[in-house]
């Protein structure tokens, strides 16, 4: 099973540089957001910096797993190769698998340059243990999103998955307080901000990195919104098969 998983990682990850747009997107967008809200801000307070530093890595891990799976996978529906993988004894477990590896290599790349810009532009400060603390808190904050990004990719054409893609995250990113100042947040943000998975996902990595102490709720929507995403895109998967092989 490993080395099925390999072999669809290799060949997604392929594609992707194949046209690289996706990456370049990735990189570029949580980039010039650090650039334009964190750096000139609050790049001169330690802590704050930090915490801003988090949120754009989480920034850019939203945009591979949510817009770049969605994308993804509906474009490859729409080609003659994908119902033909499917007939394959391998199963979906590994074409799942290899896109979310596929996409976690493109949100290591895209938050490299963000931890550049960090660690030259601000006074941002983590320890090597504190960095890989928030490694594994950004993989573990990036799952409902690409859950939702295998959902939409599955259910829509790709035109329609390009939109609706956009639509959830910019919403997502700006309900959860991604974008301002993000410890202390407008009212309306404040109150819808904990039952969104970027919220969640956001104070994990702030506990990593920066030893600001999460909050149990937005913890636990990050939790449902995970589990609730994962049995979506299940449904979408074997929906989207069962039209196929009518």
């Amino acid at each position: 099973m490993s080395s099925l998983v390999w072999t669809h990682t290799r060949y997604q990850f392929l594609e992707q540089l194949r046209v690289p747009i996706a990456i370049v997107a990735s990189v570029f967008f949580p980039t010039i957001s650090m650039l334009a809200f964190v750096v000139p801000f609050t790049g001169d307070d330690p802590l704050m910096a930090t915490v801003g530093t988090a949120s754009m890595t989480l920034f850019a891990v939203m945009s591979s797993s949510l817009m770049g799976l969605a994308i993804g996978v509906a474009d490859d529906r729409g080609k003659p190769w994908d119902p033909y993988v499917r007939t394959l004894p391998a199963g979906p477990f590994p074409r799942f698998a290899g896109r979310m590896l596929t996409s976690l290599a493109i949100m290591l790349i895209a938050v490299v340059p963000v931890v550049l810009v960090a660690a030259f532009l601000t006074a941002a400060t983590a320890t090597p243990l504190q960095l890989l603390s928030g490694l594994g808190a950004l993989i573990v904050g990036a799952l409902p999103f690409m859950m939702l990004g295998l959902l939409v990719g599955y259910a829509l054409p790709s035109k329609a998955a390009i939109a609706v893609s956009q639509v959830l995250f910019f919403p997502i990113a700006i309900g959860g307080g991604m974008f301002g100042n993000p410890l202390d947040p407008p009212a309306f943000i404040g109150a819808v901000a904990p039952y969104l998975p970027s919220r969640g996902a956001m104070e994990l990595v702030w506990a990593a990195t920066a030893g600001v102490p999460p909050r149990p709720l937005p913890l636990v929507m990050l939790a449902v919104w995970t589990v609730a995403g994962a049995a979506a895109a299940v449904w979408a998967y074997r929906r989207d098969e069962g039209r196929r092989f009518r």
